[in-house]
């Protein structure tokens, strides 16, 4: 399957097609994983990771790959509200965001500002 897909992939690049691979990963909450790893077909890799924090479900988003040229390597918060999707900014206050499990490391006072 890896093969097939992989040259399913060469054949819509050469037509200059972008392609989108969205893999769902098993575990909402601390350990991930997946049944596959595609991340060496892909040209840019984007985690989207649930965390819990404060007692509250909370969203953080990180470029883990880029193929060519530099990427922000900063693990961000973003919110879904009716304006769109809100990243905020880098989430320096905490330690294991992308385990699902953080440990907190700054002072609460900021964090509530950093969301408002």
């Amino acid at each position: 399957m890896l093969l097939q897909l992989h040259e399913l992939l060469t054949y819509l690049n050469q037509r200059g097609v972008l392609t989108f691979l969205v893999l769902a990963q098993h575990g909402l909450v601390g350990h991930m994983q997946s049944p596959i790893d595609l991340t060496y077909l892909a040209d840019a890799v984007l985690l989207l990771r649930f965390f819990e924090a404060f007692g509250e479900l909370r969203r953080a988003i990180s470029a883990i790959k880029k193929r060519t040229g530099a990427h922000e390597p900063s693990i961000r918060e973003y919110r879904i509200d009716r304006g769109g999707i809100r990243l905020g900014e880098p989430l320096r206050n905490f330690s294991g965001v992308l385990t699902g499990v953080p440990s907190f490391v700054g002072q609460a006072s900021e964090l509530l500002q950093n969301r408002k």
